[in-house]
């Protein structure tokens, strides 16, 4: 288990500037993406739910364009 720990250290390590921006833009958007994923299970209101909806398909559409790729 420490080990993992240790490689994910050394890889962020060698990032360049521009890999460690685009990686702090996935991880705000993945945890933004959760968060309307949580919204969404417990929203009633059919107005809302479709803000959320649409929020969610531009979520995914720019972590779509950072090399993200929905899991099955």
């Amino acid at each position: 288990m420490e080990s993992g720990g240790l490689r994910r250290e050394v890889s962020r390590a060698m990032l360049n500037a521009e890999q460690m921006e685009i990686e702090r833009k996935r991880d705000g958007l993945l945890l933004h993406r959760t968060r309307v994923l949580h919204d969404l299970t417990v929203c009633r209101d059919d107005r809302y739910r479709k803000q959320l909806e649409s929020g969610l398909a531009y979520l995914e559409s720019e972590l779509a364009g950072l090399g993200w790729r929905r899991e099955a």
